[in-house]
């Protein structure tokens, strides 16, 4: 069980595990326990250690029904060494959908092809989490048909879509109505029960990137003058909306939240409500109980940004005093870096992401100190297994 101590005024969570280890002082023939390999416990699922797979999109889903495969089965199962596994992101409903090649969650084939997953994972020793996702603007239409994306209001993000036929510049969406906006909160809850269906260990709602939810949470793409627009309270009124309505199919401590302050080009530039928006959701997340909060570092350069206090760890240092539960640090990890911010209490978790996709025995290699395999950019948006299931593990000289 993780448990709380007090180092110099700050606030250190720890496992047990980890501070009897401490507390018995070095041992010559035995290496220090390193924080990542540490057990936690995340809610009701117990950890064998604090090493997250990060959700990694990679396109290989079938194209036409957005069904999980077995290849994507034998993919996670290989990375299930970890103490959770964040599983791609995954559309809610056709209307959330938006990134070719990708899976979803709406279908009764797209749950029995998760449950090829999520029994792989189990069997494997692992625990994963479904990632519920409404692209929103990000979308294209050609995903859709020829009809417009949806957004909280008409403005064109001015990123790019992942369509079959290539990267294609976004368009400007088509406000929700009320009633769509309900619907899409409905949609979001039928796809936490069908990952519930499908054999998954809990859900987390992908609030921030690009992404719908993240498209009301900020003032450039949220125009709106009801209850959904205007002031802190109504741009995140969606978000809490979509997750007390996930709660009511899951419970919380099988539940948890993507979200961070972002800075991002054109729409998506911070703005001086970035943070006190974001301050004041992380802040009212507390009051639900859930399972973690995901929180991404910075993705681009924060310099001259009113996010650029938040540079590297200051990311976690600004944020681990304001959310009181579980907390999984993400973005340019590495084992050094992971094993520093849980010793220092900045994360009880650390995702990876990039390390990921080379090295499926992760784990592994940080116990051990083994070299990190590179990855072959040409093939991680791509289909078939070369560069996403051939990556083999690394073979110790002693076995």
């Amino acid at each position: 069980m993780a448990i709380t101590i007090v180092i110099s005024g700050k606030l250190e969570p720890m496992s047990s595990s980890f501070l009897a280890h401490e507390a018995a002082g070095p041992r010559a023939s035995a290496p220090p326990v390193q924080p990542l390999l540490t057990p936690f416990r995340m809610g009701d699922l117990s950890l064998r250690n604090r090493v997250v797979m990060a959700p990694l999109t990679r396109m290989r889903a079938h194209p036409d029904n957005h069904v999980p495969t077995a290849l994507q089965a034998e993919y996670y199962a290989q990375r299930a060494g970890g103490g959770l596994i964040v599983a791609e992101a995954t559309a809610i409903s056709p209307e959330g959908f938006g990134w070719a090649d990708t899976p979803g969650l709406w279908s009764k084939e797209q749950v029995r092809g998760w449950r090829l997953v999520t029994d792989a994972v189990h069997k494997a020793g692992g625990h994963i989490v479904a990632q519920l996702w409404h692209t929103g603007a990000m979308s294209h239409p050609e995903l859709r048909d020829g009809t417009l994306p949806v957004s909280a209001s008409d403005v064109d993000p001015g990123q790019v879509s992942v369509t079959r036929d290539g990267r294609k510049p976004t368009v400007a969406p088509r406000p929700l109505t009320s009633e769509e906006i309900r619907t899409t909160i409905r949609d979001y809850a039928q796809a936490a029960r069908n990952a519930v269906d499908a054999g998954f260990d809990g859900v987390q709602i992908l609030a921030n990137y690009l992404y719908l939810i993240a498209q009301f949470l900020n003032t450039a793409t949220n125009r709106r003058t009801d209850e959904y627009g205007g002031s802190m309270e109504n741009r995140t009124r969606f978000l809490f909306e979509v997750l007390e309505s996930v709660l009511v199919e899951v419970e919380a401590n099988r539940v948890g939240i993507k979200i961070s302050p972002m800075h991002e080009a054109n729409a998506f530039a911070a703005n001086d409500e970035t943070l006190p928006t974001i301050d004041y959701a992380v802040t009212r997340l507390n009051d639900y109980g859930l399972s973690h909060l995901l929180l991404m570092g910075n993705t681009t350069d924060f310099s001259g940004t009113p996010l650029e206090k938040l540079t590297g760890d200051g990311m976690f240092e600004h944020f681990r005093p304001i959310y009181r539960g579980a907390l999984i640090a993400n973005v340019n990890m590495t084992q050094e870096r992971g094993n520093r911010l849980i010793k220092a209490g900045l994360a009880d978790l650390v995702a990876f992401g990039r390390p990921y996709i080379a090295n499926p025995d992760l784990v592994e290699r940080f116990g051990s100190s083994a070299p990190l395999a590179d990855v072959d950019w040409s093939t991680v948006y791509a289909s078939g297994p070369k560069g996403y299931s051939d990556y083999p593990a690394h073979m110790l000289s002693a076995q």
